[in-house]
């Protein structure tokens, strides 16, 4: 069966659920993107059909899917199955596209992946919209692999300080994650301002150097910072009252300084030692937020702050929904393999030596003597 013929068919079948209960309504056409298809449900003659989001299950059986996600776009409503030959976006080719014939992107542009309509999509950190940057979503939603896609599209496109010009240009990265497995690839990166950081006291002491940083120094005397970690809740419980506390002066005071903090969890709230109870979103902000599958709708309005988000219902594997400027949008996140990622750190790597940085962001000794 051709791809035409196999649209045909599910298109037929989703009319016949919707004539079965008798809705006024029919597929209008839709979208085909390499992770899954969407068709579009027009109402006859104004008719209402908000019912029809009550039949995701019958649609996904007769679709012969595990589900199907329903969602309101105007007045009309999409169905949406996932494709069973779906393909990954990849980051390179979304690179290769968006700098073709060598045109460059915006300063602290970062390549998300492939929006609703096949484009790639984008989101520029220094945007008083965007700033700092939440990922949530469950285990398996892709929220480490999408952290990977930002920081490695922002080395790409963005230089590395020069070791013979310091503060003139490029971008310096602190990259942060108690597990040591997201960010091991990136080391020897020439845009780290200092070692992957893979403890709680260490973390501390970064955050506390970056807020030092931010009370002495402008956008215009130094390459702006982007601060990744991945497991925030994690490092949160495991760094305390002390790490929160730096976290928050840092995300409430770096906009003008060219700090931004894009982190990653898979919960929107943690418990401090001693009982204290954090809202991440209450707590630091985040004005964006790219947020993966979800347990219940519940979690889903808690990350995206809509109601019927739908969130609950993304497939997983790099499935996301972005929120910033007021919209929601959906996308599949572009993914990159641990073999392109050594490629590219050593490409880089061998292209910029590693610019010797400022006292101010080596490992140094907090009050009180702690290393």
């Amino acid at each position: 069966m051709s791809v035409q013929e196999r649209l045909q068919a599910q298109a037929d079948r989703i009319e016949s659920v919707l004539e079965t209960h008798a809705i006024p309504a029919r597929v209008s056409g839709g979208t085909v993107t390499p992770r899954w298809t969407r068709f579009h449900v027009l109402p006859v003659n104004g008719a209402s059909i908000a019912c029809l989001r009550d039949l995701g299950d019958e649609l996904a059986e007769a679709l012969d899917t595990t589900s199907c996600r329903i969602a309101r776009r105007g007045a009309a409503l999409e169905v949406e199955v996932a494709r069973d030959d779906a393909e990954p976006v990849r980051l390179s080719q979304l690179y290769a596209l968006l700098t073709e014939g060598r045109a460059t992107l915006p300063p602290l542009t970062s390549i998300l992946g492939m929006d609703d309509t096949g484009g790639p999509l984008l989101i520029r950190l220094p945007s008083p919209d965007v700033t700092h940057v939440l990922i949530a979503g469950e285990k398996g939603a892709g929220k480490s692999q999408l952290l990977q896609t930002m920081v490695l599209s922002l080395a790409l496109t963005n230089p590395a300080p020069s070791k013979l010009r310091p503060g003139t240009s490029g971008l310096r990265l602190v990259l942060i994650d108690l597990t040591g497995e997201t960010f091991d690839a990136f080391h020897g990166l020439p845009h780290l301002a200092r070692e992957v950081v893979t403890s709680a006291a260490e973390a501390e002491e970064a955050l506390e150097s970056l807020v030092l940083l931010v009370g002495r120094l402008t956008l215009a005397e130094q390459p702006p910072v982007v601060v990744a970690i991945d497991g925030l809740a994690r490092l949160l419980e495991a760094g305390g009252k002390p790490v929160c506390r730096t976290l928050s002066r840092l995300t409430q005071r770096s906009w003008e300084t060219g700090v931004h903090v894009v982190a990653a969890t898979d919960r929107m709230e943690c418990r401090l030692s001693g009982g204290q109870a954090v809202r991440l979103l209450d707590h630091f902000g985040f004005p964006a937020r790219l947020v993966g599958r979800v347990s219940t709708s519940g979690d889903a309005f808690a990350a995206t702050g809509w109601r019927s988000s739908g969130a609950e219902h993304l497939s997983g594997r790099g499935d996301f929904l972005a929120v910033a400027e007021g919209r929601l949008m959906r996308f599949q996140a572009a993914h990159v393999s641990r073999s392109e990622l050594d490629d590219v750190v050593a490409r880089l790597g061998a292209r910029c030596a590693p610019w010797l940085q400022p006292e101010i962001l080596q490992p140094q000794a907090l009050p009180g003597g702690r290393p």
